[in-house]
């Protein structure tokens, strides 16, 4: 494990994604991308009094469903990383309480899942861990009550403004794929914070895209490959406003990203169908995307190298309240299939 250039890890054991799962609410599970989920849920509450503790379950119940996909017991997991959207991460540290794994917290807005795996690839990597848990969540009721507006006020969103996913992507890592022919993770590019000054909490997409312009370039540049090497490159949740700024932007940086780029957020709904604006975002939308629909593009050698850049915003209700702008970032992890 070494750094390269301004900011990349190249790793050395190439940490292999053992095996994902995910888990959706019901709006999601009316999108496209609905037969790659593992489980698709009818209702936002899955039995539960409130929508935090519905997340809670979600998050729960899809770290149990990698566990039991991957064939390792849980007591040979050494150690979880996961985050989510609300204060203090309550899913994820609710919903991960009872599997006895010593826990990581993360936050890193919607680029908390792949936070998680660039520090869980690194575990590996410096042989502290033979295998890790990395998991988030999201959910729409519980994010928009805590940084937009109480739904029972329905007040009407902006064509900017995204649709927090309701759902959880979970992965497991591991210094040995069991035979099973998994990707490995071969390069890791952690993002800087970027503020451009856009204080519009209903316009994520263009407070994200220039952090995740300048990891890409990093990336590109610490590395020496060109965006062609690449099958797929994949953003968290820009969303089609922040996908189209990337693109653009990219391009006047000398990137033309166009025939292999899209966006989780673009991706996961049907933007005339469902009526989700600028597309989906949250912790949950890059994670059951990755973990439901590449994962499995990925095994099945459909594509075989993917950058996955991840974007977060990294505001909360307080700071918007105080007029504060949105400071956001970008954490990339190179996906190759070497086999």
């Amino acid at each position: 494990m070494r750094k390269i250039g301004k900011q990349t890890i190249m790793l050395d054991s190439l940490p292999y994604i053992l095996e994902t799962s995910s888990i959706v609410g019901p709006k999601e599970a009316e999108g496209p991308l609905a037969k790659y989920f593992d489980q698709c849920l009818e209702d936002e509450f899955w039995g539960e009094k409130s929508w935090e503790k519905a997340e809670s379950k979600i998050i729960k119940e899809n770290v149990n469903l990698v566990i039991a996909k991957s064939g390792i017991p849980s007591t040979s997991i050494d150690y979880s990383f996961a985050g989510d959207l609300l204060n203090q991460c309550i899913s994820s540290c609710f919903g991960l309480r009872e599997t006895n794994i010593p826990f990581f917290g993360v936050f890193g807005a919607c680029s908390t899942f792949v936070e998680s795996m660039c520090l869980g690839s690194i575990f590996i990597d410096a042989g502290a861990a033979k295998n890790v848990l990395c998991a988030t969540s999201s959910h729409f009721c519980s994010a928009e009550k805590q940084f937009r507006f109480p739904l029972e006020l329905g007040n009407q969103r902006p064509q900017s403004a995204q649709w927090t996913v309701t759902g959880s992507g979970a992965a497991i890592l591991s210094n040995t794929d069991l035979g099973k022919n998994c990707p490995q993770i071969t390069y890791l590019t952690p993002g800087k914070i970027i503020d451009m000054g856009i204080k519009d909490a209903n316009n994520m997409g263009a407070a994200m895209a220039p952090a995740a312009l300048d990891t890409l370039i990093t990336h590109l540049q610490d590395t020496g490959r060109k965006p062609s090497y690449y099958d797929a490159i994949i953003t968290g949740d820009l969303g089609y406003v922040g996908k189209e700024i990337l693109t653009e932007m990219s391009e006047t940086k000398g990137y033309n990203i166009k025939n292999n780029y899209n966006d989780c957020g673009v991706l996961i709904f049907d933007r005339e169908t469902q009526d989700t604006h600028s597309g989906g975002s949250g912790c949950g939308c890059v994670g059951s995307v990755f973990s439901g629909y590449f994962y499995k593009m990925l095994k099945g050698h459909k594509i075989n190298r993917v950058l996955l850049i991840a974007t977060g915003a990294l505001m909360n209700s307080t700071s918007s309240q105080q007029g504060e702008s949105i400071p956001s970032i970008a954490h990339a992890i190179s996906i190759e299939n070497l086999n």
